[in-house]
């Protein structure tokens, strides 16, 4: 009797201690929805961060800022990615979600990047060149110093932060020539041209693979700044910005609060560096 009692006994033990031990290594799960400006960031991000962690799964997917402004203030992703600010009208929807303006981190700096194919012979462009070009205005490269061609326009869908940003920053708020085609993400752009040598988009700096990026004039009497490291953190590129990730305050804390943490320490901004963003000042960091 006491045999099988011990039997029992340590049979228990043994399986509290195996339930205990489920539970303490039980994994987190996060979220992160969004900007496609990011996304190659974030899942690299992702990447190097489970490598380390092993019981925190990360899932990440794109879609646009504004899929993730939506996905945020549904309660349907932990973070949202935005390569622009949230507006007035999400942060209204969120308050109305969770009772809370989301909080904002800013996580790198990006060199907005104007795009050609490597055989346009065209190398730079100022800022009012890239609204005639992109408004319709200027159709053929011969304007501006290029082929005798026909410009073909690539932009990005309107859900895009990156859209946003370029429409108000670049074009001054007017519309996209209708000629323009809409590309589902910046991936997509670039493929296209790449292959277009009468092509021209635009998109992040850690994009760009078989195009060429443009140096890019403030105005007509400034000089050709490429987008680098230090002309963006100086902000003498002219199309410069910062990229953002947003929580809900609530779950700011454990492991997402320190994955959060992570990404704006010195290991998490290597990462943007190695993919080819910008880092962070450490000033901005905090």
């Amino acid at each position: 009797m006491k045999t099988a009692l011990n039997r029992f006994l340590l049979s228990a033990t043994a399986s509290l201690v195996a339930a205990t031990t489920a539970l303490a290594g039980s994994s987190s799960k996060i979220t992160v929805k969004g900007s496609d400006t990011l996304v190659i960031l974030a899942q690299k991000w992702a990447e190097v961060y489970m490598a380390k962690k092993p019981e925190t799964k990360i899932q990440v997917t794109g879609g646009g800022s504004g899929i993730g402004f939506a996905a945020l203030q549904n309660n349907a992703t932990d973070l949202a990615d935005a390569s622009r600010k949230i507006k007035a009208a999400e942060i209204a929807e969120c308050i109305k979600a969770f009772g809370r303006r989301p909080t904002e981190y800013k996580v790198c700096l990006d060199g907005l990047s104007v795009y050609v194919s490597a055989d346009n012979p065209v190398k730079e462009l100022a800022v009012e060149q890239l609204m005639l070009i992109f408004t319709g205005k200027i159709r053929n490269w011969k304007a501006v110093g290029g082929n005798d061609a026909p410009i073909t326009l690539y932009s990005r869908e309107n859900s895009s932060g990156t859209y946003e940003f370029f429409k108000e920053n670049v074009l001054d708020g007017k519309d996209f020539a209708a000629s323009a085609q809409t590309m589902p993400g910046t991936a997509a752009l670039l493929q296209a041209v790449a292959k277009d040598k009468n092509g021209i988009g635009y998109g992040g700096a850690g994009y760009g693979a078989g195009a060429k990026h443009l140096a890019i004039k403030k105005n007509d009497s400034s000089p050709a700044i490429e987008p680098s490291e230090e002309t963006v953190i100086k902000g003498t590129y002219p199309i410069w910005r910062y990229l953002y990730i947003y929580v809900n305050p609530a779950l700011d804390k454990g492991e997402i609060g320190s994955y959060l943490n992570w990404i704006r320490s010195d290991e998490g901004q290597k990462v943007v560096t190695d993919i080819g963003y910008f880092p962070l000042p450490k000033h901005l960091r905090e």
